[in-house]
């Protein structure tokens, strides 16, 4: 990744050297990165509150993770709370202090998917305040709209970087029998406007389609029959990418082989919630490498994972929550305040690189090796 010199003249010569270099090789280059559930539970608001204030800062949560989110020219995660104002409050019904987006924002996440079975979860004020709250921001995000003439606009969301075109959609399987009240749309699975979509978004002559699909059954390690099918029926339209959350656990990830720009992450599972019960204390992030010639054709280069697991110690009598890139900490038990939470964080390890290893098709992991990141 390009860093900025401080040196303006010598800025330009590298400026120069590079562009020579990309005309030489004739190859453009784009690194995505997905990331999962990114949840809102009671526990994570009263940690990130300031009691003399009463306001919220979740920057924290974020910090050992951030130089892997950032280093990705594009970030997407799976935004799964609403931003409805106070009174906060966690499940089931969710609602964050405004401040978790930002903290997202500020850690590197460029995009935010909000199609989820918790959007209408504070109904339609709920649904308006979270797009409201978004773009007060700054921040991307598709999957929920105002109104049909705002989903027409701005659907598929495109996403433009180094000389790529990217149509991003996201949809969810229900809203957990919460209606949407009109005019407010949360993008919902259905076979047949998925595909009017893929069309729509066909128009914008995208180097690549996203699907980002809310789906699944909870908890369960193994993909649907129905997720395998969707799976099948989108790739057949011309989707490339599918990547998925809900499950709340690890689900497999294939890249069919290494001619083909079709990979699906079944389920990345949770990035940070309160959820502690074993294989949803962690998640992880794919990263897919892209290059595109001079004829303007698109392959994916490599795709990798990283492990991410939510280590919550105490501190002044506070329960904290940190996202901690596995490999990174595996050999250094003393990071923990504990050697129970060492040794909990490495059954994840066990449990995720069994179920990956064994299911995962063509995707490795990514491993530090003491001064940068490996595939495995």
């Amino acid at each position: 990744m390009l860093r900025k010199l401080s040196v303006v003249c010598f800025a330009s010569c590298m400026s120069l050297l590079v562009s020579g270099q990309l005309l030489s090789s004739g190859t453009d280059s784009l690194s995505l990165l997905f990331i999962g559930d990114i949840m809102g539970h009671d526990e994570q608001i009263w940690s990130a509150e300031n009691r003399k204030t009463k306001s919220y800062n979740f920057d924290e949560v974020f910090v050992h993770i951030k130089p892997e989110i950032s280093e990705a020219d594009v970030s997407i995660a799976n935004f799964e709370v609403t931003l409805a104002g106070p009174p906060y409050k966690g499940y089931p019904r969710f609602s964050s202090p405004a401040d978790l987006a930002a903290a997202c924002s500020n850690a590197g996440i460029d995009y935010l998917v909000t199609a989820n079975n918790h959007s209408a979860d504070m109904g339609r004020n709920g649904i308006e305040k979270t797009i409201f709250r978004l773009d007060s921001l700054g921040i991307h995000h598709t999957g929920t709209f105002l109104n049909s003439k705002n989903r027409d606009t701005l659907n598929p969301l495109l996403i433009k970087k180094k000389g790529f075109v990217i149509a991003l959609l996201n949809y969810t399987y229900g809203t957990n029998g919460l209606e949407v009240p009109g005019p407010v749309i949360v993008n919902l699975i259905d076979t047949s406007q998925i595909s009017y979509d893929i069309q729509k978004a066909k128009r914008f002559s995208p180097d690549l389609i996203i699907l980002f699909l809310h789906w699944g059954t909870e908890y369960d390690t193994i993909p649907s029959a129905e997720q395998v099918a969707l799976t099948e029926n989108c790739f057949s339209k011309g989707v490339n990418f599918i990547i998925g959350s809900h499950p709340h656990v690890l689900q497999k990830m294939t890249w069919g082989n290494e001619s083909e720009n079709r990979l699906v992450a079944y389920s990345l599972g949770n990035f940070v919630s309160n959820q502690q019960k074993r294989k949803t204390d962690g998640g992880s992030m794919i990263r897919i490498e892209l290059t595109k010639n001079e004829e303007g054709d698109v392959k994916i280069k490599n795709a990798g994972y990283y492990l991410t697991w939510v280590y919550t110690p105490i501190e002044n009598y506070r329960k904290k929550f940190f996202i901690i890139p596995c490999s990174k900490y595996e050999q250094t038990p003393g990071f923990f305040d504990k050697p129970s939470a060492f040794l909990k964080m490495k059954t994840f390890l066990l449990d995720s690189r069994a179920l990956l290893n064994l299911q995962n098709v063509n995707i490795k992991e990514h491993i530090y090796s003491g001064n940068e990141w490996m595939l495995k």
